[in-house]
């Protein structure tokens, strides 16, 4: 807008305008923490499927051992003004239980394949199911900033 204000966007733009981020954008932030509730936050590449975020890390590092006994992860993307927050699920998935197809495409998307030679069971794949969805530009879209609480869309 021509004074520097934001159009407020309606649940439907948003939740539009954060699938096409997920489709695109390539790295994301992964909150989680141990039984203790000690945090970890690393930036991960990801995956989106259309109903999920797919993730890949060591099952050793305190990320892989979280997501694992745990089982439950937050999730943003980069931008501090266009706010992107997902808390979900979290399955996990060996090198050789995760479909090929999902670990062909998170390759491709992520230019990074954690099932390459050298790597071993080291790694595995992290399918996160969401089950709240928060997204707001600026303070003018936080009323209705829940598109999804407990795991069903608002929109």
């Amino acid at each position: 807008m021509a004074d520097g204000s934001v159009a407020v966007r309606d649940q439907r733009q948003r939740k539009k305008d954060l699938l096409e981020r997920l489709e695109r954008e390539a790295d994301i932030w992964v909150a989680s923490a141990d039984g203790h509730g000690v945090p970890c936050l690393v930036p991960l590449s990801f995956l989106w499927d259309g109903e999920a975020v797919w993730l890949s890390t060591r099952r050793t590092n305190p990320t892989g051992r979280n997501l694992d006994e745990v089982g439950r992860a937050r999730l943003s993307l980069a931008d501090t003004r266009d706010v992107v927050l997902i808390a979900g699920t979290v399955e996990v998935f060996g090198l050789d239980e995760v479909p090929v197809a999902t670990a062909d495409a998170f390759a491709a998307t992520s230019r990074w394949d954690p099932r390459r030679p050298g790597n071993g069971p080291s790694y595995a794949y992290y399918r996160v199911t969401p089950t709240e969805v928060q997204v707001w530009y600026e303070e003018a879209e936080l009323p209705a900033r829940h598109l999804m609480r407990d795991g069903v869309w608002a929109v």
